[in-house]
């Protein structure tokens, strides 16, 4: 089952790569979950094993996230306040009140999810001004946001009936933001994607979330670099889906980043979630037109990039690297040209305000070089000022080390 359109494997399952480093690896497995509720007895790798073979394809319910990385305040960001409950859509587009989400980094957000099938899905996330919404009814995909007043259209597989052969799926931009799960099975499966040697996987009882029964799943990293202190699923007893993931910290006794059902049905929703239709007075743009235009306008085409876009994408592709491994693995990058510069005048607004935010941030020096630094309680950044980026689940003398490793 699929939630978006760009991941589906990724989203009700565990990834294929994790499971076959689970088998190949000496993983401390042999503990069971106990059964205080009732509930037969699982070890941890039976456990695994069910979140493998779970076969959902239908479900509605609200979904609490929770977020408490340590992060400053920052100009030019948002971070709304807890949210409201509501009814709803789907979180695409910014807002206000907690609704946008670029919010997401801080505080408490309400999701409304609905799913049925691998083309029809719509989530929500709930602010006390308004709400933001990705809703995805077969080859249409609408991202809209109730406080700005706009939405976005975005018809899914256009390239693919126009006949290119060899074309990939449209993949719209700006849906969701990175590495900010929305719903329990995504969260499970970024944390069960990273196991491997250094991770001790156990089982500690069951719990209720949801009104249901579940087993919860440990995930302790035997790497001590890492920020990243344990990382708790639980599982559905019954369907062998994530209802809950709770992360951890080194640094905090209670969990720095939790999501999580506070309500879910896995009967099919009714078909009126799917139906959108923008509000009056809302502004709808539709970039696939754009898209598809093409030079002189010749339908089903795009402009092939120029040898300077080429060079461009090249040397980015390329100048990504990872220096570890596991929990502790660093990323090293390099940001948009111009980004790093603290000036307010951008190639454009996104560029503008990062750069707003990295003038707000404390500098460092070393061997490496110079920058600004942002540290959280899971993890932590550096942006040089001569463009690298460098971010992982460590401290900031981590990542020094690995802008050093160049």
């Amino acid at each position: 089952m699929s939630i978006f359109t760009e991941h589906p494997a990724a989203r009700w399952g565990l990834p294929a790569a994790a499971v076959g480093v689970i088998g190949v690896t000496a993983l401390a497995l042999n503990q069971s979950a106990s059964a205080d509720a009732g509930l037969p007895s699982r070890t941890a790798q039976q456990l695994l094993a069910d979140v493998r073979s779970a076969d959902v394809s239908s479900l509605s319910g609200t979904v609490v996230q929770t977020s408490n990385l340590g992060l400053p305040q920052l100009p030019g960001l948002t971070t709304g306040g807890p949210a409201s409950g509501g009814s709803g859509g789907a979180g695409g587009l910014g807002g206000a009140g907690g609704s946008s989400l670029t919010s997401l980094l801080s505080g408490t957000h309400t999701w409304r999810v609905w799913v049925d099938g691998p083309s029809r899905q719509r989530l929500a996330l709930v602010g006390t001004s308004g709400e933001s919404d990705v809703i995805r009814n077969g080859s249409d995909l609408w991202l809209w946001s109730s406080a700005d007043k706009t939405a976005v259209h975005h018809t899914l597989g256009t390239r693919q009936r126009q006949g290119q052969p060899g074309a990939a799926p449209h993949r719209p931009s700006g849906t969701l933001p990175g590495g900010v799960p929305s719903t329990p099975d995504q969260a499970a499966s970024a944390a069960l994607a990273a196991m491997g040697r250094d991770t001790a996987v156990t089982t500690s009882g069951a719990a209720s979330v949801a009104g249901r029964s579940a087993y919860e799943l440990v995930l302790t990293p035997k790497d001590k670099a890492t920020r990243v202190a344990s990382v708790r699923i639980a599982i559905d007893a019954e369907k062998h889906v994530p209802l809950r993931v709770q992360v951890y910290s080194t640094k905090l006794s209670n969990p720095a980043f939790e999501v999580g059902f506070t309500s879910v049905d896995f009967s099919t929703p009714e078909a009126r979630q799917f139906a959108f239709t923008p509000p009056a007075g809302t502004t709808v743009t539709q970039p696939d037109q754009s898209d598809q235009a093409g030079p002189k306008g010749a339908a089903g085409t795009n402009p092939a990039p120029s040898k300077q876009q080429a060079a461009a994408a090249a040397k980015a592709a390329g100048a990504t690297r990872a220096v570890g491994s596991g929990w502790s693995t660093v990323v090293v990058t390099r940001m948009p040209t111009g980004a790093t510069s603290g000036s307010s005048t951008g190639s454009d607004a996104t560029t503008r305000q990062l750069a707003t935010v990295l003038g707000a941030l404390p500098t460092a020096s070393g061997s490496w070089g110079s920058g600004h630094v942002l540290e959280g309680t899971l993890f932590s950044a550096v942006v040089t000022d001569d463009g690298r980026v460098a971010f992982g689940a460590v401290a900031p003398q981590t990542l020094y080390t690995a802008l050093a490793a160049r």
